[in-house]
């Protein structure tokens, strides 16, 4: 006899994939007093620790050793947790014809039974729902993939990032230490040789948002049927990456170069996790919607979305 399951909490079919690497947010005027109530958070005198062991155990100037730092963060610590990421994803996006098939088994049923019972058209559809629910939490559980799982990265990613960024504030404000802002103001390169002033030419400002730009175009270009949701989600990620370069216009160099460094890494990793030959590597499972040429797909989505091509 056909019984309904209790006890189901909601749980949808499919996560939205998110880029690897995720835009900063827009730093408001309170930027200042935010840095001088954290500078004894113990998560950032660990930062600032570490920079400064990079720093002296390398030998490299100012400049490079947050370069390398942010490469050191982004592939030691983010590349393994996207990778984890993409095998949940990709777990995800195979159950999808699974479900599909059990949703209309279930649909057939619930049918039956509301016929039998006298159900109306509402009472039936919240049964359906309900038993959908939790046929697709057993499909998570079995193959140990719900879309929460997939998060892990974001909440790894930003705090990080955020330590960072406030490290480097605070040794180009000299909050810890003078000898290291002293350093800093003749640790730059080029066009930006004082790292604690902001970059005057706006380079580095510009050059962060047109690749934080490029990576939300590149994950979009893999994208066949978008929903209004993801099209708002990358409208919002869009304006933020623009809006970003005129906040780093207006914060030390040190901290742009950071973002810009780790953004330059993010888009490489982006890069690196469609290549087949790396997915294989890191076990992450085949799917309808890989791509043997996965580079060449890129650059003709670019094209044809901005009409590059004749």
């Amino acid at each position: 006899m056909w019984r309904l399951a209790r006890g189901w909490r909601p749980a949808r079919g499919a996560a939205v994939r998110a880029p690897l690497a995720v835009p900063a947010a827009a730093l408001s005027g309170a930027w200042g007093s935010c840095c001088e109530s954290a500078s004894r958070w113990a998560p950032l005198r660990w930062a600032e620790q570490g920079l400064v062991a990079l720093h002296d155990s390398s030998g490299l100037p100012w400049w490079a050793a947050i370069a390398c730092g942010a490469a050191v963060l982004r592939t030691a610590v983010t590349l393994p947790l996207a990778a984890h990421q993409g095998r949940l994803l990709a777990k995800l996006e195979n159950l999808q014809p699974e479900i599909k098939k059990l949703a209309e088994h279930l649909r057939y049923e619930v049918s039956v039974r509301g016929k039998q019972v006298g159900w109306s058209e509402k009472v039936a559809r919240f049964h359906f729902n309900k038993n959908l629910r939790r046929i697709v939490a057993e499909l998570y559980v079995r193959d140990n993939c719900h879309p929460f799982k997939a998060t892990l990265l974001v909440w790894v990613q930003i705090p990080m990032w955020v330590c960072v960024s406030l490290a480097l504030r605070n040794c180009s404000v000299g909050a810890t230490d003078s000898e290291v802002q002293e350093q800093f103001s003749s640790g730059g390169a080029l066009w930006f040789t004082d790292l604690t002033a902001p970059d005057s030419t706006w380079v580095l400002p510009v050059l962060l948002g047109l690749v934080n730009l490029l990576i939300v175009e590149i994950f979009t270009s893999q994208k066949m049927k978008v929903s209004r949701f993801q099209k708002l989600v990358t409208n919002f990620f869009r304006v933020v990456s623009v809006l970003m370069i005129p906040v780093a216009a207006t914060v030390p160099s040190s901290m742009t170069l950071y973002w810009l460094s780790s953004s330059l890494m993010g888009l490489s990793h982006n890069l690196l996790l469609r290549s087949p030959t790396f997915r294989r590597l890191c076990r992450i499972p085949r799917t309808k919607s890989d791509s043997d040429t996965p580079y060449r797909d890129i650059v003709a989505a670019l094209a044809t979305r901005y009409r590059f091509n004749k």
